[in-house]
């Protein structure tokens, strides 16, 4: 199973506050655990939401909206992308985790989802082309 490992915002982090080289070392060999541990497919640091942009979508029209954005505990500062075997994995992995941020922290864990969760809806001929454009991502 994919999950989506999320490191929510916090004040400092939307402030631009840059980590220490401490908390950069603990991150890195965390990351080394992962890699070795083969879950690991994708993880990054993300600028604070005052360097983003949102688009939002009303029928066929779009509006661009400039950062900062409100609510940072709804913000995302980081992420990973992990295969895990299940939720519990994926949980035991981020008790691992060093707290990425200097105080009070979370970490949200969210399942990706697979061809077989569309049901139906996903026809062979999109399943299909689904697959072909993975394997182009994967560089097969």
């Amino acid at each position: 199973m994919r999950v989506m490992v999320l490191v929510k915002a916090t004040t400092d982090s939307e402030a631009g506050t840059m980590p220490s080289t401490e908390l950069l070392e603990a991150m890195g060999k965390y990351n080394e655990e992962l890699v070795k541990a083969g879950i690991l497919l994708a993880g990054e640091g993300l600028h604070p939401s005052s360097k983003g942009k949102r688009v939002a979508f009303d029928g066929p029209g779009r509006t661009v909206i400039d950062g900062p954005f409100a609510e940072t505990r709804e913000l995302v500062a980081g992420f990973w992308l992990w295969e895990v075997k299940d939720m519990a994995e994926a949980v035991e992995w981020v008790k691992r985790c060093p707290n990425p941020m200097l105080g009070p922290s979370e970490i949200e864990i969210r399942p990706v989802f697979e061809a077989a969760d569309f049901g139906d809806a996903l026809t062979p001929e999109l399943a299909e082309r689904e697959e072909r454009l993975r394997e182009k991502v994967a560089g097969r």
